[in-house]
């Protein structure tokens, strides 16, 4: 699925699209809001792609102490200031969904 159907499912529907790698049904968790479902799952998934959603969940929460943990975790540089949540969702959503 591309990132960009996968944003749109997020904010359309109710439940992930069946057969999503795991990886994908955790970011549309993260863009449906569903944050404390989303961080449990991603703490399943292998690093540096759990450890690279982790990162953007603890961003989003503002716990930026503990998303550069997890960011040095996904050997993934802390994004700049002007870069918004957004972007990075969907930076992070086409990097996995390849």
């Amino acid at each position: 699925m591309e990132a960009e159907n996968l944003a749109k499912s997020a904010t359309e529907d109710s439940n992930p699209p069946a057969g999503l790698p795991e990886e994908l049904r955790v970011l549309w968790l993260a863009r449906a809001g569903r944050w404390d479902q989303a961080h449990d799952a991603c703490q399943d998934l292998p690093d540096p792609a759990g450890a690279w959603i982790h990162a953007w969940l603890h961003r989003e929460e503002g716990d930026l102490g503990n998303a550069a943990y997890w960011y040095a975790r996904a050997r993934k540089p802390v994004p700049p200031k002007g870069l918004s949540l957004a972007d990075e969702w969907m930076e992070i959503a086409k990097a996995l969904a390849r």
